[in-house]
């Protein structure tokens, strides 16, 4: 009778080895892509059991890729890693995230998961009043900078993940993180060029919170909104031109032909005065060249972070020698906040481009979109 029962914990016990052995992750397989249709810095490859996430291109010129397993916790009991090759091993769906840039919250918001945010650094500048509410309430802990994080708060959180933004990779407080067993994957929204590339990031949370449906269903609604007031923006007949930025140190900074900002301006089928430039930064002109240029620009769009006609003369008398000021055709986002001083464009612009073009068409050609109010940007009163 003891004989039998050892064969049988015997067999047990292969059976179960055998199980674990036909789960372990095998990066040769060939899995099957999610499809992404501007984004190019994050890839998410299903391979059924499990997931790989690979972030591409987290910084400008960033050399190295980011590889992450994604795995139930079911899944992840019965199987075996090669942790050597990953960058970190996921347990999702997420319950416990600290991000690290507000572009990271309308996603959780968007996807209903905005109560699994258990940390933040610089809380004062989330203007999201659901997001606020969980501060006020204790349910969110402030974890100081970016650039430098209160590790010894959020090592005691222990969050399941921690979605660091790094310029160039050398936040030490990450390392520290990652050296402690919690995840830390970077976001590279940001550094995508065009405006639904950046918008396409939300299926990065989609498959952080097993919600890929929901994620696709939501971006698929935003793209086909921003397209369509391009499409509508195409027929005027007349394009206004546009003046963008303000001068600090008596250099004018404004974007560059290539950049985010003008693609929304050529979207809206205006007359961006500099769209034939390029560069990977702001233009950093002298005040000369740009009044000769832009003296008689119909509309300034985001004169820096002034927030009023008097302030904007204030910072330097030349701002008043434009048209569009005497005009006061300037029309700026930095005036809509949250409750503590957080700018709703630097937290929601980017997840909602098709809001951005909406404003910029209904400001550039009022005609159309007869029924919309602006939702970031208001006049320079």
């Amino acid at each position: 009778m003891k004989y039998k029962i050892f064969i049988v914990l015997i067999c047990v016990c292969l059976f179960r080895c055998k199980e674990k052995q036909n789960h372990s992750i095998d990066t040769s397989k060939n899995g099957e892509s999610l499809i992404l249709k501007h984004a190019n810095g994050f890839e998410i490859i299903d391979f059924k059991n499990y997931k790989i996430l690979k972030i591409l291109k987290p910084w400008p010129n960033a050399t190295q890729t980011y590889k992450y397993a994604l795995i139930s916790k079911e899944n992840a009991a019965k199987t075996t890693f090669d942790k050597d090759i990953f960058d970190g091993i996921i347990t999702t769906p997420i319950e416990k995230i600290v991000v690290t840039s507000t572009t990271h919250l309308p996603a959780l918001e968007l996807l209903n998961s905005e109560k699994t945010l258990i940390g933040f650094p610089g809380t004062d500048y989330i203007s999201s009043k659901t997001i606020r509410n969980l501060i006020d309430n204790g349910n969110i802990r402030e974890l100081g900078k970016n650039e430098g994080l209160n590790t010894e708060v959020l090592l005691e959180l222990n969050p399941n993940i921690v979605v660091g933004f790094g310029i160039d990779g050398g936040n030490r407080s990450l390392e520290i993180i990652k050296k402690s067993g919690i995840p830390v994957v970077f976001n590279g929204d940001w550094v995508e060029s065009s405006p639904l590339a950046k918008a396409e990031w939300i299926k990065f949370f989609g498959v952080l919170f097993n919600k890929e449906t929901k994620a696709d269903s939501i971006f698929k609604q935003i793209e086909s909104d921003y397209l369509e007031a391009k499409k509508l923006a195409q027929n005027v007949t007349t394009k206004p031109t546009v003046l963008s930025g303000a001068m600090h140190s008596d250099i004018w900074y404004l974007p560059n032909g290539t950049s985010t900002e003008a693609k929304l301006l050529k979207d809206a089928n205006v007359n961006y005065l500099w769209s034939n430039t390029e560069g990977s930064g702001s233009l950093k002109l002298n005040f000369e060249s740009v009044f000769v240029k832009a003296k008689h620009a119909d509309i300034w769009l985001n004169p820096s972070n002034y927030q009023s006609l008097e302030t904007l003369k204030n910072g330097n008398q030349n701002h008043s020698m434009f048209d569009a000021f005497q005009n006061k055709n300037i029309y700026t986002f930095t005036n809509i906040t949250g409750n503590t001083g957080g700018v709703l464009y630097y937290e929601l612009g980017m997840t909602r481009p098709d809001l951005v073009l909406k404003d910029i068409i209904k400001i550039c050609h009022p005609q159309l979109l007869n029924d919309y109010q602006p939702y970031f940007f208001k006049p320079l009163e």
